[in-house]
């Protein structure tokens, strides 16, 4: 959708050998290259106006191939899993944004530039895992059964905050436990 350079080489840091697909490959496609992970990345646009990628990506998810979503993928996985997005009034753009992982506690400075936000409401099986501490809107989730999660954020951030490098490593981790 746009991925940038740096996504790849956090992947590519950790042992992850990464093949890049065009926006409109299938997901038959995808699984034909039995893939130990599915990153999906960021880009430009109305996330809602993706109709035939987010029926890919719904496709892909049931696949039960790890999934990891950024920035515009984060809000297509929103969509393929029943949520949908709303437009900020402004948007969030550059850094120092902070972040909240609901699991740790932890805050995050984050690298921003979108002008939409996932909306979750209704849906029971999939969980918010960060929030924007400026205006409280999702910036994270991930599903309760399927390997999938996700942030609005840019944790590959180059240069920029480097707060939320830990998502690769998590990410990885989910790989790693499928293949087990």
């Amino acid at each position: 959708y746009g991925c940038k350079r740096n996504i790849v080489r956090c992947l590519v840091k950790r042992g992850c050998k990464v093949t890049v697909m065009p926006a409109f490959a299938t997901a038959e496609q995808v699984k034909a290259l039995n893939p130990d992970g599915i990153m999906l990345s960021n880009g430009p646009g109305d996330p809602a106006e993706n109709v035939e990628i987010i029926a890919n990506i719904r496709e892909m998810l049931n696949t039960g191939i790890p999934t990891f979503g950024i920035c515009l993928g984060h809000q297509l996985i929103g969509h393929a899993l029943g949520g949908t997005t709303a437009k900020l009034k402004f948007g969030h753009h550059g850094c120092n944004h902070p972040v909240k992982d609901l699991g740790t506690g932890r805050i995050e400075i984050s690298s921003q530039n979108h002008g939409f936000h996932v909306v979750l409401d209704g849906l029971d099986d999939v969980e918010a895992t960060h929030i924007n501490l400026n205006d409280q809107t999702l910036e994270g989730l991930r599903h309760k059964t399927l390997p999938v999660m996700s942030v609005q954020y840019h944790p590959e951030a180059a240069a920029g905050p480097h707060d939320g490098r830990y998502l690769f490593e998590r990410f990885h981790e989910m790989m790693k436990a499928a293949l087990a």
